[in-house]
């Protein structure tokens, strides 16, 4: 008989909520992804690349010229030099590359501190490795580190710690001065860090994202995670890449060269072009989605949800508590899919033991100017 290895594990929230936001027609603010195209001439440099022959196998590592432009780019904006051959390593998209960072170092009996609410790949690739997660909810409502449980929580065992920021459900942010007291607080432990900073574009209100690439001390025992389908609107791609010290790298790329060997060439060729011709458009980006979540939450301000504005990625938390108190958030969420047209990804989905009394669900504003309208249209009207 088949044991199962993830028996915790079954479809996920998020292909859940999509299915059923498709066979209602609800409008699909659930799954994080646009439901607009990427740049024109990147998309167009895809195609010019496939006709002209670049179809084979990519380096292991990524192909060089996109980790060329990574090292660059990781050097502007974060004042950090790093190697490109040793420290840069292309992925196909950020999941795996959390999973091979978590198989680099994570031994049967290890521990792997959570922040909960989480995002849900981080546990089954720890429990795949044969370690075990420890959960630290947040302190509400801010979803703030809560230093000493964190101090607490760290025993012997403990082998690495998850950061995300920008946070993803809560779009909170961390600062330099949350990453000075990280680092005097693991500085003698053999404890490493997975910092998954897919959304370190997405930063609002004229805040400036606190890198671990920034930190010099946490990236010495860091992986930075990073997604080029977040960056340029092409979810799809499934095209990532991970940031770590050369002897760190090299363990990863262990277990990358396993797992896919390598991504897939022609979006690198694209990738690689489009970065060193249009460096604007990480600079753009954070203006492009707050407009987006300002208008949303504009329009929103006539509902009866409340809300504080999301400081980074594209999804905004909303209270219903206003609405349908008696209903948990699961059961929220499908009656605002079936009901009232839109989907939406509860938040207790992202806890191990979610607050009781939250009654919170996640809307993805990187959707079109027509479709938040018609979303808060709709909202607006319960």
């Amino acid at each position: 008989m088949l044991i199962s290895k993830l028996p915790n594990v079954g479809t996920t929230i998020f292909t859940a909520m999509s299915q059923l936001a498709a066979q209602t027609g609800a409008l699909n603010l659930s799954q994080g992804f646009p439901d607009f195209d990427g740049p024109d001439a990147l998309r167009e440099a895809v195609g010019r690349h496939v006709m002209a022959g670049y179809n084979q196998y990519a380096p292991m590592t990524g192909l060089p010229a996109l980790r060329d432009q990574v090292a660059i780019k990781v050097a502007s904006l974060y004042g950090r030099q790093v190697s490109a051959d040793s420290e840069v390593t292309i992925t196909p998209g950020a999941t795996q590359a959390i999973f091979c960072a978590i198989h680099a170092v994570i031994r049967p009996g290890d521990e792997v501190i959570v922040f909960d609410p989480c995002y849900d790949s981080y546990e089954p690739a720890v429990e795949l490795a044969g370690g075990l997660c420890i959960h630290q909810p947040l302190s509400l409502p801010d979803f703030t580190i809560d230093w000493q449980k964190l101090a607490d929580a760290i025993t012997p065992r403990t082998r690495m710690i998850v950061l995300n920021t920008p946070h993803n459900p809560s779009g909170a942010l961390i600062d330099l001065a949350d990453l000075d007291r990280l680092a005097s607080l693991i500085r003698d432990k053999d404890i490493y860090l997975l910092s998954d900073e897919v959304y370190e574009h997405l930063v609002f209100d004229g805040h400036e994202h606190a890198s671990v690439l920034r930190h010099e001390e946490l990236y010495q025992r860091a992986f930075v995670v990073s997604s080029f389908g977040k960056t340029y609107h092409v979810t799809g791609w499934k095209t990532g890449y991970v940031v770590a010290p050369a002897a760190l790298s090299s363990e990863l790329r262990k277990v990358h060269q396993y797992v896919s060997f390598t991504g897939v060439t022609p979006l690198q060729w694209a990738l690689a072009e489009f970065m060193a011709a249009h460096p604007e458009h990480l600079s753009e980006l954070a203006g492009f989605y707050q407009a987006k979540r300002d208008l949303f939450c504009d329009l929103l301000a006539e509902s009866r949800f409340s809300f504080t504005r999301a400081a980074g990625t594209y999804f905004q938390l909303a209270d219903y508590s206003e609405i349908r108190p008696e209903l948990d958030d699961v059961a929220m969420s499908q009656w605002l899919t079936r009901e009232h047209g839109v989907a939406t990804i509860p938040i207790s989905v992202f806890y191990q033991t979610p607050p009781a009394e939250s009654r919170l669900v996640r809307f993805c504003f990187a959707k079109r100017e027509e479709t938040l309208r018609q979303a808060a249209e709709r909202l607006c009207a319960i």
